[in-house]
């Protein structure tokens, strides 16, 4: 009896498989893309019609070496996944196992059930040639665009780590035409008059119809308010409804979880994607909000059983994206019943969040009754609205709610009775300084939305260009907490006016992309060389050709053969120009010195420099604070960093001086380094600040308990709270109230730290710099104080007992290529000759 031999690309995949198919399939997992292109020559014969040459991946090898010898004798059947990416690995897997293209099974799936698997075993295909060749193509263009074009940023920036690409560099440029529109923008104030009225015994809110540019105007309303009548005008009461969210596609799914879970997108897939494997959603990477019929049945009845029939609106929700490819269903879950699944508390959550979007998509709209009153104010034109909302049926609501990327606004509550003439009182009316608002810099959530607006990108290339561009530095997630804001308020209460400064909050940044000054100067130097790369439509048409060459329309060889031409023609005109890119910028003359003091990107990364290498004296440098960028930074704010390192004065008969570091800004106390607290600027730190910060630290740093006669000392550090104790820091777990922890808890947790550390090594090859370590997910290798994977397979501690030095150095080659190259040692440099005094 021939063998069944079903390949997949998880393991987690295969394991789900094997235990629906049984004994008579053989279920293996090929760990992702088994061959890509390879890096001599960059793979690719650009005079052959763009022939691409593939090659094993070298952390590959052993997987196909088992699977060639799985193969033989067996009937293959390749069940990767449905999308372009997939059906790559489908034809690579023909290749490497010499199987044929026309006649090897290929099923797909939607979901990791047993009604999807065997139905899908029962209803095989052969292998879709036109998805492979979109792959392709995009996987040439990609590398054609990656391979010529970085080496000129490399060239022109003077930095080997930069890249650029076709999708990401758009998105870079997306965040930093952001930026600039908000450095342009320019507030302004205006006052918002809000009035607190009595009908009923009830307060309830009416904001005036119109806003005011100067506080007089303000003022001056509010004065006359005092001696005016407030009049019911006029009353509209009319009928709405409010309609649930569609199914989630991969996109929405990224954004939601961001806005509700705070989920980074790359988080998010992670999550699902273990969800999938274990077959409890169906498949995370589309674009289509479509159920299908199977689906919308079990989702009806549970809505009829679980709420009433008057909940239930079965309905199909079709794409906005025209360009939607492969017959995806939406994200949902595979067993609607199912109301939680997960083994841990990010599946959970992520579980609950599809599960209530994909009940609520087939829930009747919620009914509102929404309420206008208008109020005259007798000796003024304007008029004071007040609106309210009464939910008459939930419908949806009982289960979801979606969220939105715009700041919250206060929800219109319910209005007490009012009658048409009625004459209302106050309890007091408030003119608020308000402020108009600049555009708000993107999220990671916000910028798919924005890409995926203008067509650019798919399912499975959103978490990778947003990992992309933050790995590269281009962009980086703000952790600014904002800055106190003093604003003016006037209040009417009993007759008379109170002024008052206030303070807010305002300019948090935590979570939302900022540009970098590389970022910016590789997009500007892009946008003026290269315009076509970085064109929105043209990204955008080139998705829409690939989707062509999926359905077999368009040739793939054809498209980049159309792309080549002109775009390596501006790779040689580039190459004439010999300029480096700094974006220097002249900020004005240091008063002292009258040079010239300037902005640029330096060896190190973005700096200020006074003078230059032509006078006689050496220039002078600083590097620029977090938060600075080359583009905004002004000439005070260029001056202060030459304030450090400052000296504060004396205390216990040791210096004390403030400066910036590598980890941020520090008091130095004779030689001790101690860490300003976040959001302190060390150019406004005083003497008596300083002495305070050290005295705080000395609390910390004081013994809380003794273990083994050594000294235990506790601390918050960049992973939370800690112990320290013989040189080890040990993390203290929620379970323990670090405010008053104990000498027992303390060595409780040491003993479990000696002993996790006893476990931890595996192998050790302290020569080479080399460990295998246990660590939270498993078995991983250490090389160099770099952690790196266990690549083939997913190794037990006992297997990976048993790696040789060659195979973990083989790893090591795979993922840090040239680690062991023996490097030629540099010739000792020839002392400068020096002149006597």
């Amino acid at each position: 009896m021939t063998k069944n031999l079903l390949i997949v690309e998880s393991p987690a995949k295969a394991k789900t498989i094997e235990k629906i198919l049984g004994k008579d399939f053989t279920v293996k997992s090929c760990f992702g893309h088994i061959r890509d292109l390879a890096k001599k020559d960059m793979g690719i014969d650009i005079a052959n019609n763009f022939q691409p040459h593939y090659v094993i991946s070298e952390d590959k090898e052993k997987v196909v070496k088992e699977l060639q010898k799985l193969a033989k004798g067996s009937e293959v059947w390749l069940a990767t996944d449905e999308d372009r990416e997939g059906e790559a690995i489908s034809w690579h897997l023909c290749e490497v196992l010499n199987l044929d293209k026309d006649t090897t099974k290929r099923i797909v799936f939607n979901e990791i059930t047993a009604p999807a698997i065997k139905k899908a075993v029962e209803n095989p295909r052969t292998l879709d040639t036109n998805l492979f060749y979109a792959q392709q193509a995009r996987r040439v263009l990609d590398r054609v665009v990656g391979f010529e074009l970085s080496p000129v940023l490399w060239k022109k920036l003077g930095r080997r780590t930069l890249s650029a690409g076709r999708v990401q560099s758009v998105a870079v440029r997306l965040v930093v035409e952001r930026e600039r529109e908000i450095n342009k923008f320019e507030t302004e104030s205006f006052y918002k008059v809000v009035a607190y009225f009595i009908s009923d015994k009830k307060v309830f809110k009416a904001e005036l119809s119109e806003k005011y540019s100067k506080i007089k105007s303000a003022e001056q309303f509010l004065e006359d308010c005092k001696q005016a009548i407030f009049t019911v005008k006029d009353i509209q009461t009319k009928p709405t409804q409010k309609g649930p969210a569609a199914p989630f596609t991969t996109s929405t799914l990224q954004q939601e979880a961001s806005r509700k879970l705070g989920f980074s997108v790359s988080r998010t897939m992670q999550v699902a994607q273990k969800l999938y494997e274990a077959g409890k959603i169906t498949y995370m990477r589309t674009d289509s909000p479509s159920l299908s019929d199977l689906a919308l049945n079990s989702i009806q009845v549970y809505i009829n059983k679980e709420f009433g029939k008057d909940y239930s609106n079965r309905k199909q929700y079709a794409t906005k994206n025209a360009s939607a490819q492969e017959a995806h269903e939406a994200i949902r879950p595979t067993y609607i019943e199912n109301t939680s699944e997960g083994s841990n508390r990010d599946e959970e959550k992520l579980y609950q969040l599809i599960w209530k979007r994909t009940i609520a998509s087939q829930m009747s709209n919620a009914r509102l009754e929404k309420t206008i009153a208008k109020i005259d104010i007798s000796n003024r034109k304007e008029l004071f609205v007040a609106e309210g909302e009464v939910l008459k049926f939930e419908g949806f609501l009982k289960v979801y709610i979606e969220s939105t990327d715009d700041e919250e606004e206060d929800e219109a509550g319910m209005l007490p009775a009012l009658n048409v003439n009625q004459i209302l009182d106050y309890t007091k009316i408030e003119a608020r300084e308000r402020f108009s608002q600049a555009p708000a810099r993107f999220t990671e959530a916000s910028l798919i939305k924005k890409l995926e607006e203008l067509g650019i990108g798919r399912p499975s290339t959103y978490a990778p260009t947003i990992s992309t561009i933050q790995n590269r530095e281009y962009v980086i997630r703000g952790e600014q907490e904002g800055q106190p804001r003093a604003y003016q308020k006037l209040e009417l209460s009993k007759g008379n006016i109170i002024k008052e400064t206030l303070s807010e909050n305002v300019g948090a940044q935590k979570g939302k992309l900022i540009p970098t000054d590389i970022g910016i100067l590789v997009t500007d130097y892009l946008l003026e060389n290269f315009p076509k790369i970085m064109d929105y439509s043209f990204t955008a048409d080139m998705e829409k050709d690939f989707d062509l060459i999926a359905e077999g329309n368009k040739e793939w060889s054809k498209i980049i053969q159309q792309f080549y031409k002109p775009f390596h023609n501006d790779i040689e005109a580039s190459a004439e120009s010999t300029t480096f890119v700094t974006g220097e910028r002249e900020l004005g003359v240091e008063p002292e010195s009258n040079k010239l003091i300037t902005a640029r990107l330096g060896r190190f990364g973005p700096m200020v420099q006074i003078g230059s290498a032509d006078d006689e004296e050496k220039p002078r440098y600083a590097k620029l604070k977090p938060g600075q960028s080359i583009e905004t930074i002004s000439l005070d704010e260029a001056l202060d960093l030459f304030k450090l390192p400052l000296t504060l004065g004396i205390y216990e008969e040791q210096e004390i001086s403030v400066n910036n570091g590598r980890f941020g800004p520090y008091v130095k106390f004779g030689e001790q380094f101690v860490s300003l607290p976040k959001g302190e600027d060390p150019i406004n730190v005083s003497l008596e600040r300083a002495i305070e910060i050290i005295k705080n630290k000395q609390v910390e740093d004081a013994p809380i308990a003794y273990y083994d006669n050594k000294p235990i000392t506790k601390g918050k550090g960049r992973f939370g709270p800690f112990i320290k104790w013989n040189d080890m820091y040990i993390n203290i777990p929620r379970a323990y109230n670090f405010d008053s922890i104990n000498e027992k808890e303390c060595e409780e947790l040491i003993l479990k730290k000696i002993d996790k550390e006893a476990n931890r090594y595996i192998l050790e090859f302290p020569e080479e710099k080399i460990t295998v370590e246990n660590g939270r997910w498993g078995p991983f290798l250490r090389f160099n104080k770099k952690m790196l994977k266990l690549t083939g397979k997913k190794y037990t501690s006992e297997e990976a007992a048993n790696l040789s030095l060659e195979e973990l150095k083989k790893m090591i080659e795979a993922q840090v290529p040239g680690a062991f190259d023996k490097k030629p040692k540099k010739a000792p440099a020839k002392k400068a000759a020096t002149k006597k005094k």
